[in-house]
C-alpha cells in the first residue's frame, strides 16, 4: 500500500480518525460514537499484536529492536527522550497496515478508527475533508488521573526492577508524545480538542461528533 496514492482520500472518505495522547478518552468516546451513529469501530490498540506479527523487520526496525529488549532496557536504562524517539508506534511503524485494514472494509458503512498510532502527519494526506479527523489532548492532571484509575502503565512498570521509576519514565514519555502530537496537528491545521475534565463524557462525545459532522 502506497500512502502517496492520490486516490486514497476518496477511498477513505467514509473513515473518521480519532487520535491523541494516552489517557485522553479516545476509546470511550469512539465506542460511544460507534454505538450512537452506527459506525464500525476500528481500535488500533487491538490491532497492535496482529500488526507486529505482519510487519517485516526491514519495515519495522524499531519494533524489532524493542522486541529484543528486556523490560529494564525498555523503561529504565535509557533517557526518556530516547524512549520517545525509538518507540515504534510513535514512529509510525506498521501504520500502512492500519490503512490496509481500512481499505479492506466495505465502504457502505462509515468507520471510526481510534488510537495513539494515528499520527497527524500520517493521517493528514489521507483526508478528503479535514473535518474527518480530531486529536484529543489531555492535560497532565487528566492523563495522570486516567492512568491512575485503570492502572495500565503500572502493569508495565511492575515488570521492571524499579517500578516507581519506570512509571515516572512512562508518564514523562507519554507527556512528551502528547505535546508532539498537539504541535504536529496544529501545524497541519488539524483539529485539536483539549481534554481537562471540565466537561463530562456526553459533552465530549457531542463535541467530537460535531467536529466529524455526524
Amino acid at each position: 500500500m502506497d500512502r502517496r496514492d492520490d486516490a486514497l482520500p476518496d477511498r477513505l472518505a467514509h473513515v473518521y480518525w480519532l487520535g491523541g495522547g494516552s489517557g485522553a478518552g479516545k476509546s470511550t468516546i469512539a465506542r460511544r460514537l460507534a454505538a450512537t451513529y452506527g459506525l464500525r469501530l476500528y481500535d488500533t490498540d487491538v490491532a497492535m499484536a496482529d500488526h507486529a506479527g505482519r510487519c517485516r523487520p526491514e519495515n519495522c526496525p524499531q519494533l524489532t529492536a524493542f522486541k529484543g529488549m528486556s523490560m529494564d532496557e525498555r523503561w529504565l536504562n535509557r533517557p526518556v527522550e530516547r524512549m520517545l524517539e525509538t518507540f515504534h508506534w510513535f514512529r509510525g511503524e506498521a501504520f500502512d497496515l492500519i490503512v490496509e485494514d481500512l481499505l479492506a472494509f466495505p465502504t457502505d458503512q462509515r468507520v471510526i478508527v481510534e488510537g495513539l498510532r494515528l499520527l497527524p502527519l500520517l493521517v493528514a494526506p489521507l483526508l478528503a475533508d479535514r473535518r474527518q479527523a480530531a486529536w484529543l489532548v489531555p492535560t497532565p492532571a487528566f492523563r495522570l488521573a486516567a492512568f491512575g484509575s485503570r492502572g495500565s502503565l503500572m502493569d508495565i512498570a511492575g515488570k521492571t526492577s524499579a517500578p516507581d521509576r519506570a512509571l515516572d519514565n512512562l508518564l514523562r514519555r507519554d507527556g512528551l508524545f502528547t505535546d508532539r502530537v498537539e504541535r504536529e496537528a496544529r501545524a497541519a491545521g488539524l483539529s485539536v480538542i483539549a481534554v481537562d475534565g471540565a466537561i463530562g463524557l456526553e459533552a465530549s462525545v457531542s463535541r467530537v461528533a460535531g467536529q466529524f459532522g455526524l
